[in-house]
């Protein structure tokens, strides 16, 4: 399917899976589709299952967007008091296109978390509440992260009915069948344009990888003592991440700050909270130091994964000041990581929001767009971890490989069968909306804009 395909029926006002390989479009296809709906007077609620992600795409992470927060669950009580929080009812009744951005990441009870909100305070029965939801991503990489908590078991979970299965994928979820949405997978290829590393990718994709594909990459290793400077570096442990960016950090000479996170509250759980904080609980930070942003904070606009450089320190307070790549100054404050229980915080830790980022792990760069990049992929664990940490440069000479193992080309066997799902269902689709004549397409594009309170262009 081509982007104007895609975009004709997002126009609909169809559910839609936007779909395709890294490089395919789908960013623009999004971006085109957002700008259109601008212009016809029609906000869209623009999310992503990340922070980092969401910071490509100028929105948030469906969790703050939703009202879910942290939650791997909801009983009546969380639900309750999500829908009477006024902002965030506000916000999904004011709401009309929900995009989720980078799907495959987000989980199948954490989909039907959204549905399950979105329907409860915009009192409508349809998936998701009526919204028109478009899912954008690759299920090829990277799965969520799915966390067995056995206290799940002894609370009442308002989902527990309506779950379709035990799959990972977010197509699993009872959220995804309702929705019933129209895939559209792009077909086109606008990212790299080196035809030798487009095959590498493609052979990954299909699981057929051989001798002439690994010729391909082997070009690229080079040695550790050779890497080179200034250029984003992606490992598979956070081990080897704090490694690089400790020694970048000592070779800078301006003078060090430290910032010590602060507890209070059950110790499990803040042990728990600070095994998941991504700041660390000593944090040191230099003028010049390359950071990430590790929280979402709507009033200053940032999210988890702004990038930025520390540029002072503030004279009073003395916490960091950092520039962020599109040039805004944010002095930085302490914030808090909480669990509540019935309305009560049960614990708590603070911390400046802050970590290196000299280099960071391959699930933290999905999303995003490299020139060049140093991988390491000779410690891969997961399905799609090398697939993706090689789809983020451009070309084959962007990438500079200081080791592979056996696991590290491997996609997930049942992705692979259901992208052929996908890939029918698409081929269908423009099938069927081909068969469309434009004056027909016209007037159900218009039709959806004045259903949303919108106005059309003449």
């Amino acid at each position: 399917m081509t982007q104007d395909q895609a975009l004709n029926i997002l126009k609909t006002g169809a559910n839609v899976f936007l779909t395709g390989e890294p490089g395919s479009g789908k960013t623009y296809v999004v971006n085109a589709y957002v700008k259109y709906l601008r212009t016809c007077f029609v906000e869209p609620s623009i999310t992503a299952s990340t922070g980092i992600a969401a910071t490509h795409i100028g929105g948030m992470t469906i969790h703050s967007w939703s009202g879910i927060g942290i939650k791997t669950k909801l009983d009546r009580y969380d639900l309750d008091k999500i829908v009477t929080s006024e902002y965030i009812s506000k916000r999904i009744h004011k709401a009309r296109v929900l995009i989720i951005d980078e799907i495959s990441m987000l989980s199948p009870n954490m989909l039907d978390m959204v549905d399950l909100v979105c329907r409860e305070i915009r009192q409508n029965s349809e998936a998701f509440g009526g919204l028109q939801v478009i899912f954008v991503g690759d299920f090829f990489q990277l799965p969520p992260i799915v966390k067995k908590d056995y206290i799940e078991k002894k609370q009442n979970n308002l989902l527990s009915d309506i779950q379709k299965n035990n799959g990972i994928f977010a197509y699993d979820s009872g959220a995804w069948e309702r929705a019933t949405p129209v895939v559209c997978y792009l077909t086109e290829q606008h990212r790299q344009d080196d035809k030798n590393f487009l095959s590498v990718l493609s052979a990954i994709r299909t699981n057929n990888v051989k001798k002439e594909h690994l010729k391909h990459i082997n070009t690229r290793q080079i040695d550790i003592e050779d890497m080179p400077e200034d250029v984003t570096k992606l490992f598979s442990h956070n081990i080897n991440v704090d490694q690089v960016n400790n020694a970048e950090l000592m070779k800078l000479e301006t003078q060090v700050k430290t910032f010590m996170m602060s507890s209070e509250g059950n110790d499990a759980i803040v042990s728990a909270l600070k095994k998941g904080c991504l700041s660390p609980e000593k944090l040191e930070l230099k003028v010049g130091a390359i950071v990430m942003c590790t929280k979402n904070n709507q009033k200053e606009r940032y999210v988890n994964g702004t990038l930025g450089n520390v540029i002072a320190f503030e004279e009073f307070s003395g916490f960091p000041i950092i520039k962020t790549k599109n040039g805004r100054n944010i002095t930085i404050t302490p914030l808090d990581w909480t669990v509540e229980e019935n309305g009560k915080i049960r614990a708590q830790i603070t911390q400046v929001p802050l970590r290196l980022a000299w280099a960071i792990t391959v699930h933290k760069s999905q999303g995003m767009s490299l020139d060049e990049a140093v991988v390491d992929l000779s410690q891969i664990f997961e399905f799609g971890q090398g697939y993706v940490a090689l789809s983020r440069v451009r070309r084959l000479s962007g990438l500079y490989l200081l080791g592979i193992n056996e696991h590290a080309l491997k996609v997930h066997p049942e992705i692979l069968k259901k992208d052929i799902d996908f890939r029918n269902i698409s081929e269908n689709a423009v099938k069927v909306f081909g068969k469309l004549s434009k004056s027909e397409l016209k007037k159900m594009h218009s039709n959806f804009i004045v259903a949303c309170g919108g106005k059309t262009k003449k």
